[in-house]
């Protein structure tokens, strides 16, 4: 899977170097071949992977080649020498299928590591994912106000036309001017919300310029086609990374329990091996295979039942852990259903203000024009149609955030890279 994510990040990377846009795919690519934590996760993996071997289960003989050499010097000038060597194999046959529970402990402690890194990129894509649309928000905010701006700077423009002609008061002026000034302030700091997005982009994509300019390809916040509840619970129970590690943890305590029941059973060990020896006195060599085999069987360990009954409790723990977790996720994927069901029936209300509010201003700018209507009656129709804007991005934005978080209970986070 691992492989599968990260085979055209490196040209996702050189499209974000140097295209003018960049879309949350290539966003996402990009920092999963940069994330630190990613990497630290695939090294863990790795060791897994490393450890998944027959020689850590025992199930490898063990040589070992030995030479030694010793000699004496004597009161009546005579010396002697010995010299001996052997190379020799030791393996355990059968230890009461300890051998087979330890190689399927590690096979599923590498599945565990495996999963833990799947888990970790989900992690990253929602965060990433979250971000994104945060900056994508900031940015239409900032449009917004820029508008609102520029709304005001109209109506400064045309309040400074009728003074100079005598139409309007000097009282006026300056309430369009604060009216100006306060939009700009505002504006300004949007600008600072705006590069605080970017900064935390770059820093989720461990880009080391953290000022580097990231724009978005998404204008606005495009959700995708309405979800279908069943669909998600049934990913959620068949494919949610956090239930399979809990699952994983199962299989773990169940193969350890059977690495404590195999010293019920009787062990054998076979060895062999070449020895070589030779002493100067006797003038001998002597040479030749050697081997042997070892049969046993554990008759009393004070612990071995106390680990038995502990090994048990562990099975039941881990099933309860399996239970809890699924209990709580189920919970979760209610919850995210219900705000994201709210959400949606609150963007078509929005809609449908923003574009009464759009026609609001729009009939009270044409009396504004006519000297039909005052600046403060104005000022309250430009700003309602920024309320009505900005409810509607906010709308969008939590509508989104469920829906990120959908994805990830269900299992089905990373088809945002897909």
């Amino acid at each position: 899977m691992k492989r599968h994510i990260i085979t055209i990040i490196a040209l996702a990377c050189v499209v974000y170097a140097h295209a003018q846009s960049i879309t949350l795919k290539e966003c996402i690519e990009c920092g999963l071949e940069n994330s630190y934590q990613i990497k630290m996760v695939n090294n863990d993996e790795q060791q897994s992977a490393n450890n998944d071997t027959w020689g850590n289960a025992g199930a490898v003989p063990t040589v070992n080649a030995t030479g030694t050499y010793s000699g004496a010097i004597r009161n009546n000038g005579g010396h002697t020498h010995s010299l001996n060597s052997s190379i020799r194999a030791e393996m355990t046959v059968f230890n009461g299928f300890s051998i087979l529970a330890s190689r399927s402990k590690l096979e599923e402690l590498h599945r565990a590591g495996t999963i833990q890194t799947r888990i970790a990129i989900e992690d990253y894509v929602a965060s990433l994912a979250s971000e994104y649309y945060n900056m994508v928000r900031q940015a239409i905010h900032l449009k917004n106000l820029d508008y609102a701006v520029a709304l005001s700077k109209e109506r400064l423009r045309i309040v400074q036309a009728r003074y100079d002609i005598g139409d309007n008061s000097r009282l006026d002026l300056q309430q369009a001017q604060v009216y100006f000034n306060a939009d700009s302030a505002s504006s300004l700091k949007q600008h600072e919300l705006v590069a605080s997005a970017n900064i935390r982009m770059n820093k989720l994509m461990s880009n080391s310029n953290l000022n580097e300019h990231i724009l978005a390809a998404d204008t606005s916040i495009i959700l995708l086609e309405q979800l279908n509840y069943d669909d998600l619970l049934q990913n959620m129970l068949e494919t949610n990374a956090d239930l399979l590690k809990a699952e994983t943890n199962k299989t773990i305590a169940q193969l350890d329990k059977k690495s404590v029941v195999s010293r019920n059973y009787p062990y054998l060990k076979v060895n062999a091996g070449y020895g070589l020896s030779w002493n100067n006195t006797t003038s001998r060599h002597q040479y030749g295979p050697e081997f042997g085999a070892t049969v046993g069987i554990n008759l009393i360990d004070g612990t071995h039942r106390t680990k038995q009954r502990n090994a048990n409790l562990e099975i039941l723990n881990a099933e309860l852990a399996v239970e809890e977790l699924e209990l709580e996720l189920m919970a979760n994927l209610e919850d995210f259903w219900q705000a994201y069901q709210n959400n949606l029936r609150l963007l078509a209300l929005e809609r449908q203000n923003l574009l009464t509010a759009q026609d609001n201003y729009d009939i009270a700018y044409e009396r504004y024009l006519l000297g039909d209507l005052s600046g403060i009656e104005m000022r309250e129709a430009q700003k309602s149609l920024l309320d009505a804007e900005e409810s509607l991005l906010q709308v969008e934005y939590d509508t989104k955030i469920c829906e990120i978080s959908l994805l990830q209970i269900s299992g089905k986070i990373l088809d945002y890279i897909k």
